[in-house]
């Protein structure tokens, strides 16, 4: 096992270098010993769009997870991701292979996403009792392109790809594993575990930045809920949804059923709420590239942001903790 402070040379070139490859021409300084700093080149007419976060919620799949989160919010300003920074922060008594399979997982994602590890730090620190990992990402977009997440005007459509909980029920599968198999067949956990294949809404966004938007939202903490607040409180506009129309599995309804979970109020990485005026047009355009999507709501004057089903009316406020932190 490695001992508390900066990982040593050997381990950082056999564990973190080693795993690491060469894929995107813009970036012109690459990880090594000493190298405390990467470089990007870019056009003139293009800007760099950067964007950080950390993962502590989960110790399964942690490395997957932490380069998905961050290319979605690339993703979500109309960008597209060319690499990553890492900073690895592992428990004391953490043995070599752990680090080695978090770098083997986060390369996979990058080449899937063909995006590049930049470069980054690793440590051992008694301050953490699991893994934690910072990802810092940078992307390039048309100067003109940019989309934020407040650019929604009264009468736009939002449309939901995907599924609502995504993230939070695949977590909750590979976490809670033997809980839930007390109640629930072996096939249900099994397919729910397999949500960890829709993470990434870099795909959604290319199709929606062609058709056009006025504001993209990537749907993390907080879940579809939580999103929906961001973008009407980003965009200085109300909100009118449907819950009947969130797209949402059953294994998700039946996972968060066991805890006690609201799906609508779970982490969702994976789902990207998109603010355009022609909203059916986008969900025809995204099912033919196979992406599920629903136009869930609309955009209205004032400040109201409601959810509405059959029986009652929701008022939906900022989000609080989310749903995966209470089981």
């Amino acid at each position: 096992q490695m001992e508390i402070g900066k990982v040593p040379e050997n381990v950082l070139k056999r564990a973190v270098f080693k795993q690491i490859r060469h894929r995107r021409e813009e970036v012109i300084l690459h990880p090594g010993v000493g190298e405390d700093c990467s470089a990007v080149a870019v056009g003139e007419d293009e800007a760099l769009v950067f964007s950080t976060d950390p993962i502590t919620g989960t110790d399964k799949g942690i490395g997957n997870l932490a380069v998905h989160i961050t290319a979605n919010d690339l993703a979500s300003s109309g960008a597209e991701p060319i690499g990553i920074m890492t900073t690895i922060i592992l428990p004391d008594g953490t043995r070599e292979i752990k680090l080695r399979r978090i770098m083997e997982e986060i390369e996979t994602a990058c080449s899937k996403l063909k995006i590049e590890v930049m470069g980054g730090h690793t440590e051992i620190s008694d301050a953490v009792n699991r893994p934690i990992i910072n990802v810092t990402g940078v992307g390039k977009v048309k100067k003109g392109k940019i989309v934020s997440t407040g650019g929604l005007k009264p009468g736009d459509e939002i449309v939901m790809t995907k599924w609502a909980g995504l993230e939070g029920t695949s977590i909750i599968a590979a976490e809670k594993e033997e809980k839930l198999l007390e109640t629930l067949p072996r096939e249900l956990v099994d397919v729910a575990k397999e949500f960890k294949e829709y993470l990434s809404v870099i795909p959604e966004s290319k199709i929606a930045m062609e058709v056009g938007v006025s504001a993209m939202h990537d749907v993390t903490e907080g879940g579809v809920f939580g999103a929906l607040w961001e973008l009407g409180e980003a965009s200085g506009v109300g909100i009118t949804a449907h819950l009947d129309k969130i797209p949402i599995k059953q294994e998700t309804i039946e996972v968060c059923e066991v805890f006690k979970i609201n799906p609508y109020m779970l982490i969702s990485s994976g789902s990207m709420m998109i603010g355009c005026e022609k909203g059916n047009l986008l969900v025809e355009k995204l099912e033919e590239a196979g992406i599920n999507a629903a136009v869930i709501g609309r955009a209205t004057e004032g400040n109201d942001r409601i959810v509405v089903s059959r029986d009652e009316t929701r008022y939906i406020g900022p989000a609080g903790s989310d749903e995966l932190y209470k089981i």
